[in-house]
């Protein structure tokens, strides 16, 4: 698979939609008994917007917030291209090792109960999209099939040269890299040669892989988001899991479909910017994730 075309985003849609004003404050409802009758259960179209906080009850670190590092670094200090054309080595020691901690963990209630209403819903001729930000491949793990990812994959893989992006969930995803990647701040760095870097496989290309991920500084994948907007644009039913809703342009994806009268139930361990945003349909339970959406979502 060769790498499609980026976004340049944001789109004009999307310009037309936060230059409006914003008026929707109503305080959204509490009452799962009226999500579930009114609205869950005549759901034909159902759109779930995932985040860190559906990954974090597995026990998958954020490196974001106080605690957030890896050895001395932050995420947004070796998730960019300039960190990986500096020291690829490093990055890879990084990103080796989340790929080998998310290797260790499971699916939880919550990525359960998405992948089983989805798997409900069709057998009822219904649609259910699950629109997530984690690259943890967590909800395909739980048995979900509709699936955007909008930040990519930790276990796959993009070539620097011939731009082939395939599956790979080797472990480790190369020998040199073995036994490193501890996340200690003392650990000394591996400092590994580029050809002992993973490398591409396609057409005996040899070429330097990177991790095929959105970093910081990138744009998102232009498919992608257009698929991603089109479901946005049809369904009936949005519910936004476990999502600070602050990294853009997700962040305005629920206040958007609130917007045209779609009712928007958020299910988070506390509000979020868009909670104010959710219409005089919304609805927002508090608590984990693995409990508050296996209640509302339950047969």
């Amino acid at each position: 698979m060769i790498l499609p075309r980026v976004s340049n985003f944001p789109s004009k849609s999307f310009l037309n939609y936060i230059q409006k004003p914003a008026s929707m404050t109503s305080r959204p409802s509490s009452d799962l008994a009226k999500f579930r009758e009114n609205h869950l259960a005549s759901s034909k179209h159902l759109v779930i917007l995932t985040g860190a906080g559906v990954s974090a009850e597995s026990g998958v670190p954020t490196f974001r917030g106080a605690g957030g590092f890896w050895r001395q670094y932050q995420a947004q200090d070796l998730a960019t291209p300039q960190a990986f054309r500096r020291d690829s080595s490093l990055v890879w020691e990084f990103y080796h090792y989340r790929r080998e901690v998310m290797l260790s963990k499971n699916p939880n209630p919550a990525h359960a109960a998405i992948a089983e209403i989805e798997s409900r819903f069709s057998a009822e001729g219904k649609r259910v999209v699950v629109i997530t930000q984690n690259i943890d491949e967590l909800h395909k793990r739980a048995g979900s099939e509709n699936i955007l990812e909008l930040h990519g994959s930790l276990f796959k893989t993009r070539c620097t040269e011939c731009g082939d992006i395939r599956p790979n969930h080797d472990s480790p995803i190369c020998e040199a890299l073995r036994g490193h990647g501890a996340p200690d701040p003392d650990a000394t760095a591996a400092r590994l040669p580029v050809s002992d870097l993973p490398k591409c496989q396609a057409d005996s290309c040899g070429g330097l892989l990177r991790p095929h991920v959105v970093w910081f500084g990138e744009q998102l994948d232009e498919e992608v988001m257009s698929a991603a907007q089109e479901e946005l644009d049809n369904c009936d039913l949005c519910l936004v899991v476990g999502t600070s809703s602050v990294v853009y342009p997700a962040a305005m994806f629920a206040p958007q479909v609130a917007k045209r009268g779609v009712p928007v139930a958020e299910f988070n361990m506390e509000t979020t910017p868009a909670t104010s945003r959710l219409g005089g349909k919304g609805f927002f339970f508090e608590g984990p994730c693995g409990a508050t959406l296996t209640e509302a979502l339950a047969e």
